[in-house]
């Protein structure tokens, strides 16, 4: 298997199972990856920098319980434009709701589609009604509440 992309940097099954790992845990120190995959900590630094240098790795995050800090409310919501045309316009309004922590441009019914966190409700119905629905070029949304994340994972890259 090879990805390529910027520098065209091949990925190998070492890569591979580094990102495996990391993916895992972001935090596990390069001497236990380097442990596990049978290579130096210097081997997983130079290859890290390397997927790094061709995009292949963008950033490294931490994943929050937005409950635990009083956002008890996900939610996603379908997103109508009145014209496909005022996608940029209307993304860089959106960027701009601090609730919202994804949005993706999509096919199907709904132009948009994005996921926001807020502690309740009335939260959920300030963000909806003051702030998104005020965005000049969505002509409706529909919203879908979660009830409980089942899976968040990773895909499997050495399948």
């Amino acid at each position: 298997m090879t990805a390529q992309k910027g520098n065209n940097y091949g990925i190998d099954k070492t890569d591979l199972k580094i990102l495996e790992i990391l993916m895992q845990d972001a935090k596990k120190p390069f001497t236990e990856v380097a442990k596990k995959v049978f290579v130096s900590q210097g081997t997983i630094h130079v290859r890290m920098n390397k997927m790094q240098q061709a995009g292949i790795v963008e950033k490294t995050t931490l994943k929050i319980n937005y409950g635990k800090l009083g956002f008890d409310i996900t939610a996603f919501i379908g997103i109508y434009l009145e014209k496909s045309a005022l996608y940029e316009q209307v993304l860089a309004k959106l960027k701009q709701i601090p609730e919202i922590t994804n949005i993706h441009y999509t096919t199907g019914n709904y132009s948009m589609f994005v996921k926001i966190h807020c502690r309740d409700t009335n939260h959920l119905k300030e963000v909806l009604h003051d702030k998104m629905q005020q965005v000049e070029g969505i002509e409706r949304t529909e919203t879908m509440i979660s009830l409980e994340e089942s899976l968040d994972r990773s895909v499997m890259l050495s399948q």
